[in-house]
């Protein structure tokens, strides 16, 4: 195993990051399908993630 892949998480807020792929996904989040280098997994995030907001406070503007 490359100790330095990462792997792209979500958690129910549909907020991203990055774990090493060597560390267990803690509770409440989830593997959001993408692994690589941090840098190829930071530029997904930015491809995924463009709004900044937590989906609750999306949802609520949304009415």
């Amino acid at each position: 195993m490359d100790l330095g892949a990462h792997r792209v998480v979500v958690n129910h807020e549909d907020q991203y990051s990055i774990l090493p792929v060597a560390h267990a996904i803690p509770q409440g989040w989830r593997d959001a399908g993408f692994q690589g280098s941090k840098d190829e997994c930071l530029a997904r995030i930015s491809e995924l993630w463009t709004d900044m907001r937590p989906l609750s406070v999306r949802d609520a503007a949304r009415g």
